[in-house]
């Protein structure tokens, strides 16, 4: 039998073009999709993180009450918790004596509207009446500060 050599190097080209034809439309593909996917999947993000506000409360607490202050704060954050009010964490200063009579507390809303309906809810709860109360009788704080904040751009916490 014999085989025509020229016939055989044309197929060969044929399946050759078809192989990276193939390999080329789905490089492209794969490509376009994953720029694509990664454009509104930022879009998204942006969106979803723009209206984020945080509170930074610093409690400036009479000389040597902190530990009574935890602890009040301990059994509140299960109100706190109950009106929807996320609070990111609780913290006391270490090893800064000038700051001894400090505790520190940052709360997350998804916007500022929240905040504001989530706070009213939590003080109109007779059960932080009763936190109220107890402070006029056994004096904790002196004085508090709050900042409110909104993330940068290039904050890796939104």
């Amino acid at each position: 039998m014999k085989t025509n050599p020229k016939l055989a190097l044309a197929v060969l080209n044929r399946w050759e073009f078809k192989g990276w034809v193939i390999c080329g439309t789905a490089l492209i593909s794969f490509a376009a999709g994953s720029l694509i996917t990664a454009r509104l999947m930022h879009l998204n993000q942006v969106r979803a993180d723009s209206n984020r506000v945080f509170e930074l409360n610093v409690y400036h607490a009479v000389p040597g009450k902190v530990p009574a202050l935890e602890s009040r704060f301990r059994d509140a954050s299960k109100l706190l918790a109950k009106h929807e009010l996320k609070v990111v964490g609780y913290w006391v200063p270490d090893g800064d004596s000038a700051s001894d009579n400090t505790f520190i507390y940052m709360v997350a809303h998804s916007n500022w509207e929240e905040a504001k309906r989530n706070w009213d809810a939590f003080y109109a709860d007779p059960a932080f009446q009763e936190y109220v109360k107890s402070e006029h009788a056994i004096k904790l704080i002196e004085k508090v500060d709050e900042t409110h904040m909104r993330p940068t751009d290039y904050s890796s916490m939104k």
